[in-house]
């Protein structure tokens, strides 16, 4: 498995634990930035994560700011992404089985680093269940696919 990682000045605090996990664990993954706690726009490291998991450079991104939720938005602009952040360890883990969520987005000043690693290791442990679940998916792709939503 690859991961793409990507954050912001607000998620900074985040990514050092997130890496020491990954590479703890034998995951590879691609480090998108940013490495400095100047400010910075989260956009600019959504869509490179996002670019990285639609392409499949990367099966999974994960992307941190300050809340979490600036950055999956903007990746959610991306076709084929479904972003969720989390704070909690029922949404990690349901956002992988039920919506096969392919970015997880994480908050710096929601989560410690401690928690944000117990987060990302329930999103990757945890398989997407298919199933009933599958129709709404298809449904979120359908709305992607309407001709006034961005094309990659």
């Amino acid at each position: 498995m690859r991961i793409a990682i990507g954050c912001d000045h607000g998620g900074i605090v985040l990514k050092p634990a997130i890496i020491e996990y990954l590479s703890n664990n034998g995951i590879d993954y691609t480090d998108f930035g940013t490495d400095s706690t100047e400010s910075c726009d989260y956009p600019d490291f959504a869509v490179k994560v996002a670019d990285a998991v639609v392409k499949k450079v990367a099966d999974k991104g994960i992307l941190l700011c300050g809340t979490g939720i600036g950055i999956t938005i903007a990746a959610n602009k991306v076709r084929g992404i479904r972003a969720a952040v989390v704070s909690d360890e029922f949404s990690a883990s349901a956002c992988a089985e039920h919506n096969n969520a392919n970015i997880l987005g994480l908050g710096g000043r929601i989560v410690s680093p401690e928690k944000a690693v117990k987060l990302v290791s329930l999103w990757l442990n945890t398989s997407y269940a298919g199933g009933r679940h599958q129709k709404r998916i298809d449904k979120i792709a359908e709305i992607e696919a309407r001709e006034n939503c961005v094309k990659y």
